[in-house]
């Protein structure tokens, strides 16, 4: 059983990837959603892609983040906060990105699988998850 165990345990670490190097605040905002249906942005038009900002500042969504046993805080400033999302099943690893304008009082959200192609929605519905929780 321990052989078995062992033996998946560099299947399960692939499901992570490679932390991204496209993130973060460039020019003001977030970066664009690839072509895969597995990233929702609210800086999107698309159907596909486009998902509403949400209306609250960083603190109110940091502390929803920190109830959730999935989330995992790893970067955040004044205006910025990245988390990464890894689910409990396969060990599957999103990147979560928020971004707060205070002049509007919104946060712009970004959040997209590292690997595959779809994601069968769990980006949106884990932003809608949050958006209920504010």
């Amino acid at each position: 059983m321990k052989k078995s165990l062992l033996a998946l345990l560099p299947f399960l670490t692939a499901c992570a990837g490679e932390p991204p190097q496209n993130i973060g605040v460039i020019n003001g905002s977030l970066t664009a959603c690839p072509e895969s249906p597995n990233c929702v942005s609210s800086y999107e038009s698309s159907e596909e892609h486009s998902i509403a900002a949400l209306g609250a500042n960083l603190n109110q969504i940091q502390q929803i983040l920190l109830a959730m046993d999935e989330a995992n805080i790893v970067e955040q400033s004044s205006n910025y906060l990245y988390a990464e999302f890894t689910s409990s099943l396969m060990g599957y690893v999103d990147d979560v990105e928020f971004l707060y304008d205070a002049a509007s009082n919104t946060t712009q959200v970004r959040s997209a699988s590292r690997v595959g192609y779809s994601d069968m929605g769990a980006n949106r519905n884990r932003v809608e998850a949050i958006r209920a929780q504010l």
